[in-house]
């Protein structure tokens, strides 16, 4: 009978039990973990702290209880496992309860420790009214010190995924909210010119957004603290929150003398295997394979520990093994902020530019479904694809309505190494309350089928300020007269699409046009026009709107 050891539970550690039950009715399976809970809902915990989710016990998704009933695992939650002997295949355990040490055997052994949050060496971080989010207690926390002091305002250090939530989490509760970001930033999977437009967002929902911003030390007060920032700068708030990253929680492996990478993650092989015989790990605190560039990289994703626990359960049953194993992680995520998602899977350009890939990018505006039918609203997406073969490298969506099944699509489509040919030719569900006959998924295909074919050319945003003193090109905008008159890139004169036809020996033909839109179609329109009247055309990749998102003059 095999006997297997998990340390730690939440999605990697429980799933990998679960499975191993179902696949093993009598293996001995035993999960430690050193505090209460096993098995938690850690991304809906600021949705309770914000008052969306009502009932804490929604937080719990198995108890010790309820798990061993229903898997008949052998939980034992407050007992904290000191230190792992590989030679002789056994961890030291301490159990808080008893207050009492021993020694379990394993014939199999599961590292799910996890991360823990970054707390910086600053002056004030350990006030008690700063704190972290990543488990229930802290949670707890954090709800009953804002309802037991009747708070005003809150700071949240760090513009990540947790920061963001609780940031619209405590404005509906009536804080007046900042964030403070470091990099020029927030949400670092995706890139700065789609954060531009959630920037803008938030602040036009009254969170205060502070970017560029360094903290450097935190003052106690009467009433809540005086944040003291860089450029000598200081804010006032009655709580913060602390949300500037994760790092692994992997003494115990290292100890063990299991190999780490350079940053402290437990390396792994496709099955989960360590450097170790028989010691396996999975989640939080594990190097993954980034699945589209096959570099290794670390994304704390509650999806792919669900899949790494899964895998590492198939492997200890089975000992012929045949199965590929876990084959890498792509990233996907998403974020609710107030009425907008923010989706992002596969490679963003950051990650492209610093592998030096060979891509490019497109930017699309689509509605949510048929414009005629009430209540539509508009998404942004930029594709990366790879040049040569427009296989998708990754994508980025912000809207509202609809993101998520776009970003779902082309997160399958990259599992799958699809083209953007692959993405002209789904087939896909269309009635006017949920899309149009031309999906946005397909409108992304065809904007890139466009340009491998070679039936446009684009610019970027970014080329804009080294093109609008040239003398030897034309700058073109071809919005209305109406539009063009509320507001235009430099230097660019103004000749409606419609009349392009008309007044075509306007343009000269001995200089290459760069012309825009609002949002790049129209530009498309008035390029095939052109070139194949023989100029030649460059259209601005996203339009007016998009650089007007990003560059605000």
């Amino acid at each position: 009978m095999k006997k297997v050891v998990i340390i730690g539970g939440v999605a990697g550690g429980a799933t990998a039990a679960a499975r191993l039950r179902r696949l093993d009715e009598k293996a001995e399976i035993i999960m430690f973990e050193k505090e209460e809970y096993i098995s938690i809902a850690n991304c809906g915990l600021p949705y309770y702290i914000g008052g969306t989710i009502t009932d804490k016990n929604e937080l719990t998704v198995q108890t010790p209880a309820s798990f061993n009933a229903r898997f008949n695992i052998d939980v034992r939650n407050f007992s904290e496992v000191l230190s792992i002997n590989a030679k002789d295949k056994n961890v030291l355990v301490y159990n808080k309860k008893e207050d009492r040490k021993y020694t379990e055997s394993y014939d199999s052994l599961i590292i799910s420790t996890g991360a823990k949050p970054v707390i910086p060496s600053l002056d004030g971080i350990d006030n008690k009214k700063v704190f972290t989010l990543r488990n229930i207690p802290d949670t707890y926390k954090i709800k009953n010190y804002i309802t037991e002091n009747n708070l005003k305002s809150a700071c949240i250090i760090g513009g990540g995924y947790i920061g963001i939530e609780m940031a619209e989490n405590l404005k509906n509760l009536g804080l007046d909210v900042s964030i403070v970001e470091m990099s020029d930033q927030i949400i670092a999977p995706i890139d700065y010119d789609m954060a531009s437009t959630v920037h803008s967002y938030i602040e036009d929902n009254g969170i205060n957004l502070m970017l560029n911003t360094k903290l450097l030390s935190i003052k106690d007060e009467d009433i809540g603290v005086t944040i003291n920032l860089s450029e000598n700068r200081e804010i006032k708030a009655d709580i913060v929150i602390l949300s500037i990253g994760i790092r692994p929680d992997t003494s115990l492996a290292k100890n063990a003398s299991i190999a780490l990478n350079d940053r402290g993650y437990i390396i792994t092989d496709n099955k989960m295997q360590t450097s170790i015989k028989d010691i396996y790990a999975v989640g939080d605190a594990i190097e993954v394979t980034e699945f589209v560039t096959k570099t290794k990289a670390t994304i704390a994703l509650a999806v792919p520990a669900n899949k790494e626990g899964r895998v590492v359960s198939d492997v200890i049953d089975s000992e012929n093994y045949t199965k590929d194993g876990y084959n890498g992680t792509q990233g996907s995520s998403i974020l609710k902020i107030f009425n907008m998602t923010v989706a992002s899977t596969g490679v963003n350009e950051k990650t492209a530019k610093r592998l030096n890939l060979n891509y490019d990018k497109v930017f699309t505006y689509s509605p949510s479904h048929a414009t005629y039918y009430p209540g539509a609203t508009n998404m942004t997406i930029k594709t990366i694809f790879e040049k040569q073969t427009g296989r998708i490298l990754g994508a980025q969506i912000v809207g509202g309505e609809g993101v998520d099944k776009r970003c779902d699509v082309l997160a399958t489509a990259i599992r799958f190494n699809g083209t953007a040919n692959d993405l002209v030719n789904l087939e896909l569900c269309y009635a006017p309350p949920f899309s149009s006959a031309k999906d946005p998924v397909n409108i992304v295909g065809y904007v890139i089928q466009n340009l491998l074919e070679n039936k446009v050319k684009n610019f970027h945003w970014h080329d804009v300020a080294e093109l609008i003193n040239r003398k030897d090109i034309t700058l073109l905008d071809v919005r209305t007269k109406y539009e063009f008159s509320r507001g235009h890139l430099d230097n660019f004169i103004n000749i409606p699409l419609d009349d392009i036809r008309a007044r075509i020996d306007e343009l000269p033909k001995s200089k290459p046009i760069y012309l825009t839109c609002h949002i790049g179609h129209r530009g498309y329109l008035a390029s095939r026009i052109l070139t194949q009247n023989g100029y030649e055309v460059f259209n601005l990749n996203g339009g007016y709107r998009l650089y007007k998102t990003i560059i605000k003059d």
